[in-house]
């Protein structure tokens, strides 16, 4: 028999946030949103409360801010979570700016008791605490008094059977010497960075007693909806060795749609791999990802593409139109020069969940570095790693593009070392005959499988990508010498 103390999991309400917190807020826990100005605070405080607020676990919300409740309030009833009909019935509002004037703690401490007890909630939040540690130094009180008091606010929080919250501004080294913060359950931080006119907001679970918590600092995003949270890209144990099995054993391969390439790799590209098509422009990059995505529709495989490179009305102007309007292939919305890969990769799993895909392109790498954050494209290559391995985990065959400069003397296959990244490779380059630009290409890797090591031309009609004679028996031919093929 287990003597296992079973804790109940709140639901924040917040998209993302309870993959952070390992499953939602522990209930009866005392928390603290802590941040700088401007991060969101307040604003995830009153998502969470409306969230969670019922007839049954009533809230109550204490401002210690010099503006009354209904100013602030003013502003969030413009998010959708704002219920007006819970204001006075499961949420009341108590402003504190007056009991702190005396800069009198007993009278704060017995106050926020008195309403306690009066309300019996089940969710309380204090905001913003800070302006409590502001009296505490503006009176000249010394920092034992301040302690005592955060002590006994943080055992009267303990004793109410409620799940609390204190919403306060704190700078990073305050944090070390804050006893708030060793008194409590769990801190989320907020911040905010301006870089090159992008800003980017982060939130880390700097602690969550009980329960494992999703580690470093995760972007979110505050729109029209409220906060959405964008849970970082992290390696499940295991997948490496999971994708090693998989790739000695040989399994299904997926069909390209262009004659011959599939014979180059060896039968086509195997499930659950990443391709890198690099080359430069006009090579052909982006017919090839659309024959890809083509030849998985007719075979019932729908697929999404993730277009960093062309605007939608310039994507959609070949074949990918229709297969878009029939509903076969999702577009991804790069909207924004302000991305971030966690942001790509929520919207990139939430379209292939909803059109259950099997296939994904990525059109180009070196787009969607343009597009990221500056703070974003600092860790490219760490960042595209974990995204990739964490969708083909999820069994969908990844083709990505990358625009290369071609030098003709100099073979590289990525501009920003990211070849790693890729199970499978196919160069396209230029070379120069008769006074004539031709496009070849060849397949340079692909792990774990035979390959053809030829160099073969190919040529771009109304069809799609047609596959030539390989580079040495073209030159046979120009010559007028028969190839002898061993």
């Amino acid at each position: 028999m287990s003597n296992k103390v079973s804790i109940r999991r709140l639901t924040t309400g917040v998209p993302g946030l309870d993959n952070l917190l390992g499953g939602g807020l522990p209930e009866f826990s005392f928390n603290l949103i802590a941040g700088t100005p401007g991060s969101g605070k307040t604003t995830l405080a009153h998502q969470i409360m409306f969230a969670l607020a019922n007839p049954y676990n009533r809230a109550l919300f204490f401002t210690v801010l010099g503006e009354p409740a209904l100013k602030m309030l003013r502003y969030q009833q413009q998010f959708p979570f704002f219920d007006i009909n819970k204001v006075n019935q499961s949420i009341r509002f108590v402003n504190l700016s007056e009991d702190l004037l005396e800069g009198d703690f007993d009278r704060v401490l017995s106050r926020i008791a008195e309403e306690v007890k009066d309300y019996a909630p089940s969710l309380v939040f204090v905001d913003s605490f800070r302006s409590v540690v502001q009296s505490a130094r503006q009176e000249e009180q010394g920092a034992s008094e301040l302690q005592r008091f955060v002590q006994q606010l943080g055992m009267q929080m303990t004793s109410w059977q409620a799940t609390t919250f204190l919403i306060g501004e704190y700078l990073l080294p305050e944090s070390e010497s804050s006893p708030v913060f060793t008194v409590a359950d769990g801190i989320l931080w907020l911040s905010q960075n301006l870089q090159r006119n992008s800003m980017v907001r982060k939130m880390q679970v700097v602690k969550m007693r009980g329960q494992a918590q999703a580690p470093g600092l995760h972007t979110f995003r505050i729109n029209d909806e409220g906060i959405q949270v964008f849970p970082r890209a992290i390696i499940q144990q295991g997948t490496a060795v999971e994708s090693a099995i998989k790739v000695a054993r040989g399994e299904e391969r997926v069909p390209m749609g262009i004659p011959g390439l599939d014979e180059m790799l060896g039968g086509g590209l195997p499930v659950g791999y990443s391709l890198l098509v690099v080359g430069p422009s006009g090579s052909g990059k982006t017919i090839l990802a659309t024959e890809f995505l083509a030849e998985g529709v007719r075979r019932g495989e729908p697929g999404v593409i993730a277009a960093f490179e062309k605007s939608p009305s310039q994507l959609l102007s070949n074949k990918l139109y229709a297969l878009v309007k029939a509903g076969q292939v999702g577009v991804v919305d790069t909207r924004s020069l302000d991305l971030s890969i966690d942001e790509t990769l929520h919207d990139l799993i939430e379209m292939i969940h909803r059109m259950q895909a099997k296939r994904l392109v990525i059109d180009s790498l070196s787009g969607f570095e343009l597009a990221l954050a500056p703070e974003f494209s600092e860790d490219f290559r760490g960042s595209l790693y974990r995204m990739i391995a964490e969708l083909t985990a999820m069994g969908v065959t990844i083709l990505m593009t990358s625009e290369l400069e071609d030098r003709y003397t100099d073979l590289r296959f990525s501009p920003f070392g990211s070849a790693f990244l890729a199970d499978a490779i196919i160069v396209q380059r230029y070379i120069e005959i008769v006074g004539q630009f031709k496009r070849v290409f060849s397949v340079v890797k692909v792990r774990g499988s035979e390959h053809s090591k030829d160099i073969r031309l190919f040529d771009i009609n109304d069809d799609g990508i047609i596959v030539g004679e390989t580079l040495s028996e073209y030159a046979g031919i120009m010559s007028g010498r028969p190839t002898v093929t061993p």
